[in-house]
């Protein structure tokens, strides 16, 4: 059977219904022929990391015929504390209603896994149990990563997105502090809760919320450098755990560390504004060049300037910084260790820092 059948108890610890578990209540009770597409609500979640190969997961699971994705990949519905500032000038509108969000699985066949994958369902702190409130079965998946190569390669993913603006890592670590209290944020951070580094690496924390809701035998907690080994034997893993056909033969995917970094956010805000036309400027510029070159010549320049002037190979980790937080970080993978009865201080190399 796909996806096993909800489980007629919740875990220890759960709370009383919240208002979603009304709002799908109150959506099954329309009629049958509207009720089926809208009130799937997905069977797993993959609830992160980010920067972790949760991309390439959801991007393996969706090849799968008996597993259905969403085409937007982070709905981030449930994590109702990290909501945007404000709509990012290149982000796709994510589901604001019930209605909004069940509408993303209504494709969905009969016979088929729905999952739906929020990277930064982990570091919310209403995902796991609103997800536990509308759906006590679901199955949960984790993907965590050496937690100093993780914030290494996540500051690299917030400059590229204009989240972050403070190119070195460790002066931005040290504004942590001042930007809680809503200071020094850059103009497009939507998301300053992400710049609270230290919180995304408290993994032991992140992973109770998720146990305090749901039974340990729907939980999967998956470790990156094994994915990104060996993604095919993790892959297998996963679809064992979802309850699918694990022989099917899907492609594989590689998972790799982010090299890049933002060179030039200027030139990018300038880029960007020239190819949508979204100031007289900019709209006359964009006449003259269509006027002037063939689309798929302006693509490719465009495309050229991008990649040469507006990003960069990013520089290697700084070496004493690593260290730094590796130590600073040695009891919380400890804990991890014991938490999920794996010896993470000796594969992550913190029994090497003396």
């Amino acid at each position: 059977m796909l996806c096993a059948p909800p489980r007629p108890t919740r875990a220890a610890g759960a709370v009383a219904p919240s208002p979603y578990t009304d709002a799908v209540r109150e959506t099954a009770e329309v009629g049958e022929e509207e009720r089926a597409p809208r009130t799937r609500i997905p069977d797993f979640f993959i609830v992160g990391l980010p920067k972790s190969g949760t991309t390439a997961l959801y991007e393996m699971l969706a090849l799968h015929p008996e597993i259905f994705m969403p085409a937007i990949k982070e709905p981030r519905y449930f994590a109702t504390d990290l909501r945007s500032r404000f709509q990012p000038a290149r982000g796709y509108r994510l589901p604001e209603t019930l209605d909004d969000y069940l509408s993303l699985f209504a494709d969905a066949g009969p016979e088929q896994c729905v999952g739906e994958a929020s990277a930064l369902y982990l570091l919310s702190h209403t995902a796991a149990r609103a997800i536990a409130d509308v759906q006590p079965a679901a199955r949960i998946i984790a993907i965590l990563r050496e937690p100093a190569s993780f914030l290494h390669s996540f500051h690299l993913q917030l400059l590229r997105s204009h989240v972050e603006t403070t190119k070195d890592l460790r002066r931005a670590i040290s504004l942590e502090t001042v930007r809680s209290e809503g200071k020094r944020l850059p103009r497009r951070s939507h998301l300053p809760q992400l710049l609270q580094y230290s919180q995304q690496v408290r993994y032991v924390e992140q992973l109770r919320r998720y146990r305090d809701v749901f039974p340990e035998e729907q939980m999967l907690v998956l470790i990156y450098d094994d994915f990104r080994r060996d993604n095919q034997a993790t892959l297998q893993t996963v679809l064992r755990f979802l309850g699918v056909d694990d022989e099917h033969q899907l492609e594989e995917i590689n998972v790799k560390q982010t090299t890049r970094t933002m060179r030039s956010p200027q030139l990018d805000d300038l880029l960007h504004s020239v190819s949508l036309g979204q100031s007289t400027v900019s709209r006359a510029t964009r006449a003259t060049v269509k006027a002037l070159t063939p689309a798929q010549l302006r693509k490719n320049a465009f495309r050229a300037v991008r990649l040469r002037g507006v990003y960069g190979d990013a520089p290697p980790p700084d070496s004493e910084l690593m260290t730094e937080l590796r130590r600073r970080l040695k009891p919380e993978v400890a804990a991890l260790s014991e938490y999920l009865d794996r010896d993470l201080v000796g594969l992550w190399g913190y029994d090497q820092l003396g």
